[in-house]
């Protein structure tokens, strides 16, 4: 008898599991003075917000040569705060209920990978992860899915990514899985909603229902 395969959710961290704008902001304003770059604040950050994440990496205009390193040294830095990350609201009870019902759950961040096991082993829950993946650049998550579909005998036809940028939904409709995007993270939801996602949720409990429908 051939086993039917299992439906994967796969999310992005920063934003849509945890909670790290704040300390993330100011990790990353301390790391834009040593480049000279001009500090984010609260008027750029909303007008951010509703810009894409391709225009606002040409706003910021950092050298590509510099972007690795500079994210390199992001990542690094926030290794030490990690474990001070809040869940996002009802995010943990969600997690919690989709590995009950037997969903393949996994990460696909900008993040370091070494950084998300952190927390995710802080919080009891890392082993509720069949993997965690970090993608080296700020655009192209899309090839890090194509890889662990294929590491992880994942069909794109019963898996779903979820995240809070327009760069998330651009990965997903690339990779060709469906993209839910939630609105309590960085993008406004009307910024995501023009990217036309498959979903737009408000609450972190509506994925249940998602997930439930994937066929």
């Amino acid at each position: 008898m051939i086993t039917p395969a299992r439906k994967s959710v796969v999310f992005d961290f920063d934003g849509t599991i945890a909670d790290s704008f704040g300390i993330s902001l100011t990790v990353g304003n301390q790391l834009a003075q040593e480049y000279g770059i001009d500090p984010v604040t609260p008027e750029k950050l909303e007008r951010w917000r509703h810009m894409s994440s391709h225009d606002i990496l040409k706003e910021v205009n950092l050298p590509l040569l510099q972007l690795p390193i500079m994210l390199h040294r992001f990542k690094a830095a926030l290794q030490a705060e990690i474990n001070n990350f809040p869940f996002i609201l009802g995010m943990r009870e969600t997690i919690l209920e989709l590995w009950d019902q037997d969903y393949i759950l996994g990460v696909v961040t900008s993040n370091s990978a070494e950084n998300v096991q952190q927390f995710l082993n802080h919080q009891g829950m890392g082993h509720l992860f069949e993997f965690v993946e970090s993608c080296p650049y700020y655009m192209g998550k899309q090839h890090v899915l194509k890889r662990i579909a294929r590491q992880h005998q994942l069909d794109r036809q019963q898996m779903i990514y979820v995240g809070d940028e327009t760069r998330d939904v651009d990965a997903a409709k690339k990779f060709q899985v469906q993209s839910v995007a939630v609105t309590w993270g960085f993008n406004s939801p009307t910024t995501l909603s023009d990217r036309q996602p498959d979903h737009l949720i408000d609450h972190p409990r509506e994925l249940l229902k998602i997930a439930a429908q994937i066929n």
